[in-house]
């Protein structure tokens, strides 16, 4: 399916009706806002939609909440076309990454057991929605599967853009390349650990509240690029609560189904460990030094 006609689809809060577990739009009150029942609450929650705006790929955001305009729960979702996946490919139709970010204050156990269960199902359920659509009779197989991870920083949104978004920072958090020559804050040259060249392009945008930094990686001797778009999302703008301090980063990969990588990072756990090395690294500058032990994922005061 083209992406233009994917983003269509899920900008209209009506079609949540057809592949979610439970929620059903009941009451508009404005051209992006419903009000309607929900699978994880056994009350009525008002839905609101965000356009998110980048020259590269489609974007969404659901909001949710018990009141009008106030939103504890934020669902990013990001539409790669194959060619942004990979650059060139003749791949038809879209990759579609959902992120659920919940407020911990707000969540019941019922929830955090079922999220994955019921999201996972529903997912399927959206693209085969999708594809019905477009003629198909069953499942399409992608040639690249998404990954993840995500991780909790305590520190503020604008030092950890100013900080990632710089290239002459990434030798003392990734532990995988070593520069090798200049070095400048969106391109710089390295080495892998094999001691292969390496060269790395950042790209840093807004993403509404959110902060985009487009990580390339090109090894030109394999002609082979990992590409791995981050996302800094401010726990103040998903919880709904100025209060809330820190972020989350939320590093964004693609690995081919047909060979497993050969270059680069093998795995999405490389991308787990510099996670972990940029938290202790920002907290630290931040000032925050006791959050690092209390693990990956944010935590309300007692």
């Amino acid at each position: 399916m083209p992406t233009e006609t994917a983003y269509g689809y899920l900008c209209d809060l009506r079609n949540l009706d057809e592949w979610t577990l439970g929620s059903r739009m009941k009451e508009q009150v404005d051209p992006d806002t419903w009000i309607g029942t929900a699978s994880g609450y056994q009350r009525s929650l008002y839905y609101h939609i965000r356009r998110l705006e980048n020259p590269r790929f489609y974007g969404i955001e659901w909001q949710c909440g018990y009141s009008y305009q106030e939103y504890f729960k934020s669902y990013p979702v990001l539409l790669f076309p194959a060619g942004y996946v990979e650059p060139g490919s003749s791949e038809k139709g879209v990759y579609l990454h959902w992120i659920s970010v919940i407020d911990p204050v707000q969540r019941t156990p019922m929830i955090m057991q079922g999220i994955q269960t019921v999201h996972n199902s529903e997912v399927r359920a959206l693209k085969a929605a999708l594809e019905r659509r477009a003629g198909l009779a069953e499942a399409a197989q992608g040639s690249y599967r998404i990954e993840a991870d995500t991780i909790y920083i305590n520190a503020p949104l604008e030092l950890a853009g100013e900080f990632l978004g710089d290239l002459r920072n990434m030798q003392h958090w990734s532990h995988l390349l070593q520069p090798a020559g200049m070095i400048e804050a969106e391109h710089g040259s390295f080495l892998d650990e094999y001691r292969q060249s390496v060269e790395v392009t950042l790209r840093t945008s807004r993403l509404a509240d959110y902060i985009l930094i487009e990580q390339d990686y090109v090894h030109p001797r394999y002609k082979f690029i990992q590409r791995s778009p981050t996302l800094l999302i401010p726990l103040a703008h998903a919880f709904g609560d100025p209060a809330v301090p820190g972020l989350l980063l939320h590093r964004i990969t693609f690995w081919n189904n047909a060979a497993p990588a050969r270059h680069g990072k093998l795995g999405i756990e490389d991308f787990g460990a510099e996670n972990m090395n940029i938290k202790r690294l920002l907290e630290a500058k931040a000032g925050n030094l006791d959050t690092f032990a209390r693990g990956l994922s944010y935590l309300p005061p007692a």
